[in-house]
């Protein structure tokens, strides 16, 4: 069966899905997910990719990227898989696949799911049970968006930089985000990114 062909284009944001290869670990340590943030941060800016959220699980990692030419999510995620791989397998002294296939990936087209894939990746580890609150997990941008600290590896999408006049007023939008319950739009974000969906 021929692989789906990918629709991302220039300027729109993709929610990125890469997990393990059979649900194995993909960060074993902290040093791990440094060293991933790193090669991201390198990569992300080699192909004019924005990276706007990203979460680090154990097994698997969400982005959410805007890029500035058609096949530059693609690139990035071709060169960072090659460039994460090969220091995995050295630090841990292993070989063969660490990823399940592609990365899966959905285009989000509307205002609304942009900020609900903002939510939806930075309650991943509450989701999981690992902490109570999205402040409290360390490899996420929940901090950066939320919080207001700085980072040199996310670029607020201009849909988020517009929910304040100020940091602090965004922060505090941004925030409210995350309030209550969202299971519906969950299910919705979930499917596309199982799916290839556009949102």
């Amino acid at each position: 069966m021929p692989r789906r062909k990918r629709q991302i284009s220039a300027g729109i944001p993709v929610h990125v899905i890469q997990r393990g290869n059979n649900r194995q670990l993909c960060f074993d340590e902290n040093k791990d997910r440094r060293s991933f943030l790193a090669a991201l941060g390198e990569i992300s800016a080699e192909y004019h990719v924005a990276v706007h959220a990203y979460v680090l699980m154990s097994n698997h990692l969400h982005l959410l990227v805007t890029a500035d030419e058609d096949c530059g999510v693609s690139r990035m995620m071709q060169q960072l898989g090659r460039k994460y791989v090969y220091y995995y397998n050295h630090a841990h002294g292993r070989t063969g696949t660490l990823w399940e296939g592609r990365f899966r990936s959905s285009v989000i087209a509307t205002t609304r799911y942009l900020l609900a894939c903002h939510r939806y990746i930075e309650m991943n580890p509450v989701r999981a049970g690992l902490v109570s609150h999205p402040r409290d997990f360390v490899w996420s941008s929940y901090r950066t968006n939320a919080l207001g600290r700085s980072s040199s590896l996310i670029s607020q999408h201009r849909i988020v930089t517009t929910l304040g006049d100020s940091v602090e007023e965004r922060c505090k939008a941004y925030q409210r985000l995350f309030i209550g319950t969202h299971e519906d739009s969950d299910q919705v974000i979930r499917f596309a990114g199982q799916t290839g969906m556009t949102l």
